[in-house]
């Protein structure tokens, strides 16, 4: 596989989208960093309100066109196309994305790609299998009516996505809200916009109307994703990130009352039973805590561990964190990645310094990672694992988003579940034990949308996705997509 020197691509200019073609703006474009090095690799343009205005008007234009008139099973054919174009450009956007996040090839090209493009066969099966209610009433005069459902779409939803799973977390939202007929807008992060860009493509390809699928690039405030939100003929925005975005969001949607879909963040915390599988447990934290550099909102930051296995699962941990291989995201032998910027790195290093302040015992971690040229420019910080911490501590409280999590001992089940629920978060959650009854009995209790025993990010796509209390609103997911992505209408026919 080439290396970063011998692959590395000439800095790029990425557009918007709008109406099957791409468009430029009249702001300056900012640039694209590559996290692994730090260096400038392409400029991306901003969109300002006009942009944003264009790009609505073509969605809301596009519905009543050529897509509002196909029928589920033609829809359901663009989607399988869709899936097949991404597949058919695998490389690019493999190469796109890691280019983007700076994670290792092997898991863009496992994960993030893959589930990308499976993605749209989900939806694409999802509309094979839909069904609406139906009623037989009887009526004051004796006779029958007829209730049914139907859905209809919602019409021009915005989509706002995340940097840390780009492909992966937009065409989660864009393939449903596709399937159900509706059109869509699409701002992906500022860090990350070049696979959202390169789908654009993959949609011309497989015949999708203009302005079904537009993309518009920028900033929150005063940019591409304050002008979205606040966009009058937007009717529905779906949005992944952390609550405080989340909230400024919520109040956009206020006026004009449309509906949200939220997966916000978390704080999430793991259950390890002294009855569990230790080689599974320790195999399955290893990856909630430090997959993709912990930049995972369903990732474990919160662990609690039965006493008589502490000392056992803390050194097995730290041996499995310090066998990450930091390096070139081409290179073969690259397990642990960088953060996605500057900022992001400025962040998660604050806590490693507040958790050193605070008195935490440092496992293994808690710095910056020495890497050669060009390496060294990128934004690297140490897997980082702690002990000895209060229960309210910040490093225990507010979400870090970085390759670090905290171990506390417990000694009793409900002390655990207990410390679990101790969170205005309620996103994930994973449980190791090998007796059954608890399993189910402690899954009940944890406040949180998914609970994982004995495993972790083993997603079945059509079961319901989402976080409790302030890890969002809504369920995504088969059927459970069509709350947010339809309206539902209530026929009634006298018989």
């Amino acid at each position: 596989m080439n290396t970063i020197a011998a692959q590395a691509p000439a800095p790029s200019v990425i557009t918007h989208y709008i109406a099957g073609r791409p468009v430029t703006s009249s702001r300056p474009p900012f640039a694209n960093i590559d996290p692994a090095t730090g260096q400038v690799v392409g400029h991306v343009h901003e969109a300002d309100a006009g942009i944003v205005d264009q790009a609505v008007r073509a969605a809301r234009e596009a519905l009543h066109g050529p897509w509002g008139r196909l029928t589920d099973g033609e829809r359901a054919a663009v989607l399988r196309r869709l899936a097949d174009g991404i597949r058919a450009r695998f490389d690019e956007f493999v190469a796109a994305e890691v280019r983007d996040t700076g994670k290792p090839w092997s898991l863009a090209s496992h994960l993030d790609i893959p589930r990308g493009a499976a993605n749209f066969d989900v939806f694409a099966d999802q509309l094979a299998h839909g069904a609406t209610e139906a009623f037989r009433s009887p009526t004051p005069d004796g006779g029958t009516a007829l209730n049914y459902g139907l859905r209809t779409p919602r019409g021009v939803i915005a989509v706002i996505c995340p940097w840390n799973l780009p492909l992966l977390l937009m065409t989660w939202k864009v393939a449903p809200a596709l399937a159900f007929g509706n059109t869509v807008v699409v701002k992906p992060s500022e860090e990350t916009p070049s696979t959202t860009t390169l789908l654009a493509e993959v949609m011309n390809d497989a015949g999708v109307p203009p302005g079904v699928f537009n993309v518009v690039h920028g900033f929150g405030p005063d940019s591409a994703g304050q002008y979205l939100t606040e966009h009058p003929d937007v009717n529905g925005i779906t949005f992944t990130g952390e609550t405080r975005t989340g909230t400024a969001i919520m109040k956009a949607a206020a006026v004009g009352v449309r509906p949200v879909s939220f997966e916000l963040g978390g704080k999430n915390a793991a259950l390890v039973f002294a009855d569990c599988d230790l080689d599974a447990a320790v195999a399955g934290i290893t990856r909630s805590a430090f997959l993709n550099s912990g930049q995972v909102c369903l990732g474990t930051e919160r662990l609690y561990v039965e006493r008589p296995i502490f000392d056992a699962f803390v050194a097995r941990l730290k041996q499995a964190a310090e066998a990450l291989r930091p390096g070139d995201p081409n290179a073969e032998g690259t397990t642990f990645g960088p953060l996605i910027s500057k900022a992001h790195r400025d962040k998660v290093l604050s806590y490693y310094a507040r958790a050193r302040n605070e008195g935490a015992t440092i496992v293994t971690g808690g710095g910056v990672p020495a890497l050669p040229a060009p390496l060294a420019g990128g934004w690297w910080v140490e897997p980082t694992i702690w002990t000895g911490l209060a229960a309210d501590s910040a490093v225990l409280t507010e979400e870090i988003f970085g390759p670090c999590c905290h171990i506390a001992p417990f000694d009793h089940e409900d002390e655990a579940v207990a410390a679990a629920n101790d969170s205005p978060y309620g996103l994930a959650t994973s449980i190791w034990t090998s007796d059954l009854s608890r399993a189910h009995r402690v899954a009940a209790a944890i406040e949180v949308g998914v609970a994982w025993v004995n495993c972790w990010f083993l997603r079945d796509l059509r079961t319901a996705f989402g976080g409790a209390k302030q890890s969002g609103i809504g369920r995504e997911g088969g059927v459970h997509g069509l709350e947010f992505y339809t309206e539902l209408r209530n026929v009634c026919i006298k018989l």
